[in-house]
């Protein structure tokens, strides 16, 4: 990511009117040109705005494309509630593949790997899935279910393994979904079993 521009922040006022004219426009634009074809001049032209406001908040055309595709997967409700942490994260995983393999999915993969390919600053991304399974595991924990894995233990074992293959043209039949929750499923009888058995496996 363009280093001076921390855009995963939510700017209020004027800024995100203009941030949300510029999201639409480039949303729009996408439905008729590829992302080859798409320029600030172009864009600013259909916004309203200027090609310098452009440069001076994003950086360069990628970063925009990035941030784009963040405010797509951004939720607007939290994750359904199935009364079960099983069923909480088959019905997270299941859409969440669903979304990662389809053709603007991938794109949008490619659109963030591509922006945040660097140690400066973490894909805005990453935390809107953290955060998702965050939810899914303080409800777990209310209902008095046994919560042994952490959000990001379970971004390795489930989102991990689904984005690499979208990014890398490999993309996973729907019943993956089942045989990455096995894996979790597997690893939480483990560590239940450590537990109750007194041994203190590191999470």
């Amino acid at each position: 990511m363009i280093a001076k521009v921390p855009s995963q922040s939510r700017p209020g006022g004027r800024s995100a009117r203009i941030q949300t004219t510029v999201y639409e426009t480039v949303k729009e634009l996408l439905k008729t040109l590829s992302r080859e074809e798409l320029t600030f001049p172009l864009i600013a032209a259909q916004a309203g705005v200027t090609p310098s406001t452009l440069y001076r908040r994003w950086g360069d055309i990628q970063q925009l494309l990035a941030d784009v595709a963040v405010e797509i997967i951004r939720p607007t409700a939290p994750p359904p509630d199935t009364g079960s942490l099983g069923g909480d994260l088959s019905g997270w995983l299941e859409q969440f593949l669903e979304e990662s393999v389809s053709p603007l999915g991938r794109a949008m993969l490619r659109d963030m790997a591509a922006a945040y390919g660097d140690d400066r600053v973490p894909c805005a991304c990453v935390e809107i899935l953290r955060g998702q399974l965050q939810v899914i595991l303080d409800r777990a924990e209310a209902r008095g279910e046994a919560v042994a894995l952490d959000a990001d233990t379970l971004l390795d074992l489930l989102a991990t393994p689904i984005a690499y293959r979208a990014l890398f043209d490999l993309p996973p039949e729907p019943a993956y979904a089942q045989v990455l929750l096995g894996r979790v499923r597997a690893l939480l009888r483990t560590r239940r079993m450590n537990r109750e058995s007194g041994d203190n496996e590191p999470q």
